[in-house]
């Protein structure tokens, strides 16, 4: 399927992934009919003046069918989720986007839609295989046997499975990306949803601003990622959603980093030094994960082009200029 001049669906555009995804969907031809979140329009982080956009709970069916009508391609995005501090608290609440899935999944079928993508997560792999600082690198064969982030990870895998089911039982072409910590400007970076960069710039920017010059830290600081800023994300998206790809496929950077090495950045960003307290009683997700690229770029010759320095340094910019907006209201 070539997606311009195809007639799509968002899930979960009120988001920072989904907004972006709109935006990026309409500068490549694709007729975006309808974008779909939870949260109220004066919530969502982009909202297109050209787009429908409907705030509704995509966990209730008769809400999906109307998120689906006249759609040719949906890309469900919605959820229930956040960092880890959030994640690991949330346990409940991030399995039932189980029903978000499955809804969108029933009304895609009921109403004739050709491709539906589903936006996974790193968070199916083996929690054995991600132990140590310094992992090898994640291949998708690795999300089995399955032993996933409890929660989270465990809802993600299994929607992966009601795709492929879908597919196999009902023609619904699906396709699956996993993503791997996806970064960027517009999206949350306070209020226990920000994912690890978003907070590392806050926290940075806070301790500049204030003058006292400490930044907690979760865990041991040793701990180690790959990030993917937000313009790799959505045309890595659409080429997995063109493709023929039938298996999940990684989306990630596979830049490594620890912790500390991301505080390093952002303090060279914002030209200090802090004293770093560690919390090692916070939620810090596993010791290591990364991802392997070999697959998406032998099939479809994606790869990230944003270096982690540079899409953070274009984040921490955003956050500050946010901070200082809501410091002069």
């Amino acid at each position: 399927m070539k997606l311009k001049g195809q007639k799509a669906v968002v899930c979960g555009a009120g988001g920072f992934i989904g907004g972006h995804l709109v935006q990026s969907l309409l500068d490549n031809g694709v007729d975006v009919i309808r974008a779909v979140d939870i949260k109220p329009l004066d919530e969502w982080y982009q909202v297109s003046k050209d787009v429908e956009s409907l705030p509704l709970d995509l966990k209730d069916k008769d809400n999906c069918l109307t998120a689906a009508e006249g759609a040719n391609v949906i890309f469900q995005l919605a959820a229930d989720m956040g960092g880890m501090g959030f994640i690991e608290n949330n346990k409940a609440l991030c399995m039932l986007s189980v029903l978000t899935n499955t809804h969108m999944l029933m009304a895609a079928r009921d109403k004739g839609v050709e491709r539906f993508f589903y936006s996974s997560s790193a968070c199916v792999y083996n929690g054995e295989k991600q132990t140590n600082p310094d992992v090898v690198a994640l291949k998708e064969s690795d999300a089995y046997p399955a032993l996933p982030e409890d929660g989270y990870g465990w809802e993600k895998l299994f929607s992966e499975r009601m795709c492929r089911h879908f597919e196999e039982d009902y023609g619904l072409e699906a396709r699956v990306a996993r993503y791997h910590n996806v970064y960027g400007p517009l999206g949350t970076w306070t209020g226990g949803r920000e994912k690890a960069p978003a907070a590392v710039c806050r926290k940075v920017i806070e301790a500049k601003q204030s003058g006292k010059h400490e930044i907690e830290i979760w865990g041991d600081g040793k701990q180690t990622r790959s990030f993917m800023y937000i313009d790799d994300c959505t045309k890595g998206t659409q080429m997995i959603a063109e493709s023929d790809i039938l298996e999940p496929l990684n989306l990630g950077s596979d830049e490594l980093v620890t912790i500390n090495q991301l505080v390093d950045i952002a303090e060279d960003i914002a030209g200090i030094k802090l004293e770093r307290k560690y919390n090692l009683s916070a939620p810090k997700g596993v010791n290591g994960r990364n991802s392997d690229n070999t697959l998406i770029q032998e099939k479809l010759n994606w790869a990230p082009s944003i270096k982690l320095r540079d899409g953070l340094a274009k984040t921490y910019a955003w956050i500050e200029s946010e901070m200082l907006v809501g410091a002069s209201k």
